[in-house]
C-alpha cells in the first residue's frame, strides 16, 4: 500500500474533469454510434441477402395459412356441407379457389418463386397480378377454378371481397384481362396509413377576414392614467374616468371635451352608463360608489359599504341592479345593489383576492347572473347568490373580462392566455392561438366578432372571435410634449 503522502501527491496531479469535457465526450461516443449505424444501414445489400430477408417476410405474413385444406370437387365448390342450400359461406369458396390441379404447393416454392422474380425486392409488388372476384361473383369464380398456367402465390383480397378470402395469383399473360382494381398487392399492405387512411378535415372553424384597424384621433386631456373608459349606447358621446379624480365627457363625432365631473378624491376604476336612464355610475379607490344625474350634472346617490377600493362594476342589462367589486382587506366581495334604493341586495363572498373586473349577463327566464374576476386566478359565476362554478384555467392573476354582444360566451385574459368560456356553466372552449405576453389590463368585443385586448406594454391585439387568430397588433403612439399641454 503507497504511503498517503505519495496519493495525495497523485491525486493532486490529477486534473479534475470539467462538465464540460464529460459532456463533449459523452457527446462525441453518441456521434459515433448513430454515425456507424447510418453508414451500416446505407450499405446495398445483395441479391442474396434481399431473397432471404423476402423470404422471411413472406413467411411472417402467410404462417397461418401454409395449410390449406384439400380443394372441392368443381361440383361442389362455393358450397358447405354444413350449411343450408344457397347459404355458402364466402372463406370456403375462396379456399376451393385452386380447383382440381391439387393442393397449394409448399412456402418454400413460394419463396424460391418471389425471389426468382426480377422486382422481387423487399415490399416490391410481385410480377403477377391477382385475381379477386367481386361480392356478387365470388362463388362463381371459385367454382371456375384458375385459369390455365395461374400461380399458386397468394395475396389477401380487399375489404370489398368476402371477408379478407385468400385467392389465387394468375399467370403474367392472364393478368391483363383478369385482375381487378381492389386487389392487394405486397405494395398496398407496406404503405403508410397517410396513403391509405382518408385524412379527416378539421374541426376548427376557420379565421374571417376582418378589415385592419387604424388610430382614427388621439385625444389628450386628463391629467394622469386613463383607468376607465364608457361608451353612451347612442353612440353620440363616451366617458372616461382617470388618476386625476376627473370624469371626462367626450363628443364621440369630434373629439371635443363636453364635460368635466368632480366629486371623487381619488383615481376613478370603473364607469358604466345606464341604457334606461339618464344616469352613469363611477367607482374608485375612495371606496365610493356615486350614481350621476347626467340632466343636472350631479351626484344622486352614494352606495356605502366596501372597506376599500372599489376597482370594477357593471349594471345588468335586464335588471335595475349595480354590480361592484374591490379590494376589501377584511373579505374581498363583489356586492349587488339596488339602483333606486341604495340598498346593498347581496355580498358575493368567496374570492380570497382583489376582485378587478366584474360583467353581468342576461338569462332567460330573467335572474340575477353576474361574473367576476379577480387576482386569485379563479373566476367565478353566480346564480341568485349562490357560485355554481369556479373555473381555475389560468395560472397567472386575470384583469379583464369580455361578453359577447350575442352570444352566451365570455374570454378571461390574463397574462399566460386569454381563455373563451361558454355560460352559463362556465365550460371551457378554447384558448386563443397567440400569446400577447403581458399584463392585460382591458378587453373588449363588438358585433363584428372582433376581441381587442389591450397590455401594460401599450400593445393593443385584435382577435377573430370564433377561430382565436390574431390578424392585427398597434402599439401606442408616443404622444410629443408633457402632459399638462
Amino acid at each position: 500500500m503507497p504511503p498517503v503522502a505519495a496519493v495525495a501527491t497523485m491525486a493532486d496531479d490529477l486534473e479534475p474533469q470539467s462538465l464540460k469535457k464529460l459532456v463533449l465526450r459523452s457527446l462525441k461516443r453518441t456521434y459515433e454510434f448513430f454515425d456507424s449505424q447510418q453508414k451500416i444501414d446505407a450499405i446495398v445489400r445483395d441479391p442474396t441477402s434481399r431473397a432471404i430477408r423476402q423470404s422471411v417476410k413472406i413467411r411472417d405474413e402467410y404462417q397461418v395459412v401454409r395449410h390449406l385444406p384439400p380443394p372441392l370437387p368443381a361440383g361442389q365448390a362455393g358450397k358447405d356441407p354444413a350449411q343450408p342450400a344457397g347459404a355458402g359461406a364466402p372463406a370456403a369458396a375462396g379456399a376451393g379457389a385452386p380447383g382440381a390441379g391439387g393442393s397449394l404447393p409448399s412456402l418454400a416454392a413460394v419463396v424460391e418463386q418471389a425471389a426468382s422474380q426480377p422486382q422481387g425486392g423487399l415490399g416490391g409488388p410481385p410480377s403477377a397480378a391477382g385475381v379477386a372476384g367481386n361480392a356478387g361473383g365470388g362463388a362463381a369464380g371459385a367454382a371456375a377454378g384458375p385459369a390455365p398456367g395461374a400461380s399458386s402465390a397468394i395475396v389477401l383480397a380487399s375489404s370489398s371481397n368476402s371477408q379478407g378470402a385468400l385467392v389465387p395469383l394468375t399467370a403474367p399473360g392472364a393478368a391483363a384481362a383478369a385482375a381487378p382494381s381492389n386487389a392487394v398487392t405486397v405494395a398496398d399492405r407496406y404503405k403508410p396509413s397517410a396513403a391509405i387512411i382518408r385524412r379527416l378535415p378539421s374541426k376548427w372553424p376557420k379565421p374571417e377576414w376582418h378589415p385592419p384597424w387604424k388610430n382614427y384621433r388621439v385625444i389628450s386631456g386628463h391629467m394622469g392614467w386613463v383607468r376607465s373608459v364608457a361608451f353612451e349606447p347612442g353612440n353620440e358621446w363616451f366617458c372616461t374616468g382617470s388618476a386625476d379624480r376627473t370624469i371626462k365627457i367626450w363628443e364621440l363625432a369630434t373629439g371635443k371635451l363636453k364635460l368635466t365631473l368632480t366629486g371623487h378624491i381619488e383615481q376613478i376604476r370603473g364607469l358604466a352608463v345606464s341604457p334606461k336612464y339618464p344616469y352613469m355610475f363611477s367607482a374608485g379607490d375612495d371606496k365610493l360608489v356615486k350614481c350621476w344625474d347626467l340632466e343636472y350634472n350631479k351626484v344622486i346617490r352614494s352606495y356605502h359599504g366596501h372597506l376599500s377600493g372599489v376597482y370594477c362594476l357593471a349594471l345588468h342589462p335586464m335588471l335595475d341592479v349595480l354590480l361592484t367589486g374591490g379590494r376589501d382587506y377584511r373579505l374581498p366581495v363583489g356586492s349587488v345593489w339596488d339602483v333606486r334604493t341604495k340598498a346593498q341586495i347581496f355580498a358575493l363572498s368567496g374570492h380570497d383576492n382583489t376582485v378587478c373586473s366584474v360583467i353581468a349577463q342576461a338569462t332567460d327566464p330573467p335572474s340575477d347572473h353576474g361574473l367576476a374576476r379577480h387576482h386569485c386566478e379563479a373566476p367565478g359565476t353566480w346564480l341568485r347568490a349562490r357560485p355554481c362554478s369556479t373555473l381555475t384555467y389560468h395560472k397567472k392573476s386575470v384583469r379583464a373580462l369580455a361578453k359577447h354582444p350575442f352570444e352566451k360566451t365570455f374570454v378571461s385574459a390574463s397574462a399566460d392566455n386569454i381563455k373563451k368560456y361558454k355560460l352559463p356553466k362556465g365550460e371551457f372552449l378554447h384558448n386563443m392561438l397567440s400569446q400577447q405576453r403581458t399584463i392585460i389590463n382591458t378587453a373588449d368585443v363588438n358585433e363584428d366578432n372582433v376581441l381587442a385586448s389591450g397590455g401594460d406594454n401599450g400593445s393593443i391585439w385584435f382577435w377573430d372571435w370564433k377561430s382565436g387568430h390574431n390578424f392585427q397588433q398597434t402599439q401606442t403612439i408616443v404622444q410629443p410634449g408633457p402632459l399638462d399641454q
